[in-house]
């Protein structure tokens, strides 16, 4: 059988600990990640030689990556003192050159792929940076996604400037040759409903026969999805989209020990609670498992999570045929 098409759709932590574990599978793999992202040294970036934002790229670019520990490791490398330099990944800046010296953004990333010996490939949403606006339950708007999750206020909506952007051409042929297609984990407003805004993605997604894969948050996020269950997640993307887009739910239901729990606790942030009788109610499939791993910070366990998607998207395919 061949290779399985995968395109993983997404951005943020969580899309490139996911995809660590995905690489190790027989899998060709295609990751479209956003472009919205205006904090920090990608903000710096983007306003400074208006390009689109390079962290969420460079994040999914060394986890897909071939390359050698150390030269990741220096890839990954923040500067903590210089003018200037304060706060820039290499990484970053590395992105920034091999833009301007192949002549765009996308090539960039292409070449900096074929350097890093990167397994599959890695396609900005779109070939601009995009403007994430969102609009509060009182009304109010706010501007970049840097500032919504710290606003205090409650999301009702977000949506992208300018609204009509151009996909990538790579990006489109990807999902219509996908035999999956994967959307998160990541920040639910800030990381996956931006790429879906994107017109001409979301269509192609709509339209394709793909086995399509929701990979829920482990935990909520403060300012974006407090007190959010699975449903809610999945509501919030139906309210976007206009339409019931995943055939899949994948989902944690892994304890998380007591003492994990506080420390999220005095962040804000608690477990995304299994509605599991709503989700399967409005016709999606659950996939439930101990998903977790504790170190630093809670994440998703990459092999046993990679795992179930590998097995999910072989079924698929072998009912196909």
């Amino acid at each position: 059988m061949r290779r399985p098409k995968i395109v993983v759709i997404g951005g943020g932590t969580g899309l490139s600990v996911m995809l660590r574990g995905l690489k190790e599978k027989p899998l060709d793999i295609t990751a479209i990640v956003t472009v919205a992202d205006d904090g920090g040294s990608s903000g710096i970036l983007r306003n400074e030689l208006q390009m689109p934002p390079p962290g969420d790229i460079r994040n999914v670019l060394m986890a897909l990556a071939d390359a050698e520990p150390l030269l990741t490791e220096v890839l990954q490398y923040r500067f903590n003192n210089g003018t200037g330099l304060a706060g820039h990944s290499l990484g970053n800046l590395m992105l920034a050159a091999m833009s301007d010296i192949s002549g765009d953004f996308v090539t960039g990333v292409r070449e900096l792929s074929k350097v890093l010996a990167v397994r599959g490939q890695v396609l900005p949403a779109a070939g601009q940076a995009i403007v994430l606006k969102a609009e509060m339950t009182d009304g109010s708007i706010v501007v970049g996604e840097s500032l919504i999750p710290k606003s205090g206020k409650v999301i009702k909506r977000v949506f992208i400037e300018p609204s009509e952007v151009e996909p990538l051409p790579e990006a489109v042929e990807a999902i219509q040759q996908a035999d999956a297609i994967l959307i998160g984990p990541g920040s639910l407003y800030t990381s996956i409903i931006p790429n879906l805004l994107v017109p001409k993605l979301a269509e192609a997604i709509c339209k394709s026969d793909a086995v399509k894969l929701f990979v829920c948050n482990v935990m909520t996020q403060p300012g974006e999805t407090d007190n959010y269950s699975v449903s809610d997640h999945l509501e919030a993307i139906h309210t976007h989209i206009g339409h019931h887009l995943f055939d899949y739910v994948i989902v944690n239901d892994g304890e998380i020990p007591p003492q994990v729990e506080d420390r999220y606790a005095e962040m804000g942030a608690k477990a995304v609670h299994l509605d599991l009788d709503e989700v399967t109610r409005r016709g999606y499939q659950v996939i439930a498992d101990r998903l977790v791993l504790f170190r630093t910070f809670l994440r998703h366990d990459a092999e046993r999570l990679s795992h179930h998607i590998y097995k999910l998207v072989e079924n698929w395919m072998l009912r196909k045929r």
